[in-house]
């Protein structure tokens, strides 16, 4: 637990009353219990002398050396808030493609850093662990190289940030989970939306009863990615588009599923217990190719199997329900849904589309049984973050500014030696329904159960994205001012 964090009297009640379910027969994990495989659903045994790495502090860095893999439409973006951040360097980029590293490492250095070396190639990836100068790897590359990139980073002795999902199977986020307390390196998602401005004030509102009783969520990711599936240059080799063609996973809820996990704390006083997923038929994507794609394409040969929309139910040990849905297949304004209710009230985010769109209902404001805007709770609730580097999120980041704050927060606790607000574990958990939507959905839609990644200690209550404000330490460099490195409109950069 941190040394600054004072629990308040909800939270260790939540905790108490969580511990307490642990033993209940009757508790969701149980239930499920007779309808999962148990190699799926039960803790592998621990190491010998194996050490959880909650609550592990970074080592403190003067200045954080970075080096990003993968510099895509998301690589290359993100490589912008990087250098832009005070005290932290990107000293290496790497991609397959070695223009890409080339005109990367021009920009960084057009924007007055010091030019990133570059690496290429098949073994470029390895050449780069060797290097002496790296502090954090961030893995932008496509989704099947995020597990081997990330557990290479791990035992090369660094830290690591990787891009949605950390893993696709269970065994792989079991394994990312063990290596990084075998490494006593951090490893975690860089789930940006957990930074986002409404999800922070969100998240405040929920921890200072607000809603009352939490008692359920929806969040997910919706976007009409169809356009940019079938385009011959967004994903290069169309690497996105083919995993619809290999799979029937919900492929990423984690944008809309972490935020309200973490309202919940879940793994910090309550925990993932089953999930059960339905499926609807994949239309969308054929129906698109119909309709707008040249007989010649490539995608032609392919089958799509990948359900158009992907629902996951999930029941947390407390009793509390998440819907977590995934759909990028369909006709659809964009939306991470962001909907938090409790016994006294309600929040909903991207009310008809509208990404400002979002509203409340909550006692004992409430009149007429109509809804109000949510702005008036954003400003009481600000979350320390958006109010120290907000203005400088939105000069430097994507997405509204969120990913700049992640990068902000990121460099600064490995600067300060604090503890990282998302660790393996949330992680692993946000990321489980990837493989556990597989499972549920291949046993006809019924509940599995899902893994206890923190092996028990999610009973107790501990800070998370909840903290308490800090400062950056000064920079021993002049500052430079800030150029962006990412022409990619942001209706583009969505897609990531």
């Amino acid at each position: 637990m941190s040394e600054h964090f004072q629990p308040t009297r909800r939270a260790l009640l939540g905790g108490t009353l969580a511990a307490g379910a642990v033993g209940l027969a009757g508790s969701p994990a149980a239930a499920a219990e007779a309808v999962v495989d148990t190699s799926t659903g039960r803790a592998p045994a621990a190491a010998k002398g194996r050490r959880t790495m909650i609550g592990v502090p970074y080592e403190v860095h003067e200045t954080v050396r970075i080096a990003v893999v993968g510099l895509g439409n998301r690589g290359t973006g993100m490589t912008s808030g990087w250098a832009a951040v005070p005290g932290a360097r990107v000293t290496a980029v790497c991609d397959i493609r070695g223009e890409r590293a080339e005109r990367v490492a021009d920009r960084v250095a057009a924007a007055g850093r010091p030019r990133p070396a570059t690496l290429s190639g098949a073994n470029g990836y390895s050449q780069m662990l060797e290097r002496d100068d790296i502090d954090f790897v961030y893995v932008a590359t496509p989704w099947e190289f995020h597990y081997s990139q990330g557990r290479a980073a791990l035992l090369s002795g660094r830290h690591v940030g990787i891009e949605l999902p950390i893993a696709t199977e269970l065994k792989q986020l079991w394994d990312l989970v063990d290596t990084s307390e075998k490494t006593r390196k951090h490893l975690f998602l860089m789930e940006n939306c957990s930074y986002g401005r409404n999800e922070l004030a969100m998240l405040k509102m929920a921890h200072d009863g607000v809603f009352g009783e939490v008692t359920n969520g929806h969040g997910g990711y919706l976007h009409d990615l169809r356009a940019l599936l079938f385009s011959d240059t967004y994903y290069t080799d169309a690497w996105r588009r083919l995993w619809h063609t290999r799979s029937i996973a919900s492929f990423y809820p984690m944008h809309g599923l972490a935020p309200i996990a973490a309202a919940m704390d879940v793994n910090r006083g309550d925990r993932f217990a089953t999930l059960r997923a339905t499926s609807t038929e994949a239309k969308g994507l054929a129906d698109y190719r119909e309709r707008f794609v040249p007989r010649s394409h490539p995608s032609w040969r392919e089958t799509y199997i990948n359900g158009d929309l992907v629902t996951c139910l999930i029941e947390t040990e407390r009793g509390r329900i998440i819907r977590a849905e995934h759909d990028v297949s369909s006709p659809r304004p964009y939306s991470r849904i962001n909907s938090l209710a409790g016994d006294r009230g309600i929040m909903e985010d991207y009310v008809g589309g509208d990404p400002t769109g979002a509203r409340i209902y909550v006692e004992p404001d409430h009149t007429n049984h109509a809804w109000r805007g949510f702005k008036p709770y954003r400003d009481e609730y600000d979350h320390w973050l958006w109010k120290k580097v907000g203005d400088d999120a939105a000069a430097n980041g994507g997405h509204g500014g969120m990913d700049y704050v992640l990068q902000w927060r990121v460099v600064q606790q490995m600067r300060t030696g604090q503890v990282p607000d998302i660790d393996v574990y949330d992680s692993a958990a946000w990321c489980s329904p990837v493989p556990l939507s597989v499972a549920s959905l291949e046993k006809g839609g019924r509940p599995v159960a899902v893994p206890d990644f923190t092996r028990g200690a999610w009973s107790r209550p501990r800070a998370g994205l909840d903290s308490e404000e800090t400062d950056m330490p000064p920079t021993p460099d002049a500052p430079v001012a800030a150029t962006k490195l990412d022409s990619t409109p942001t209706s583009q950069r969505l897609a990531s």
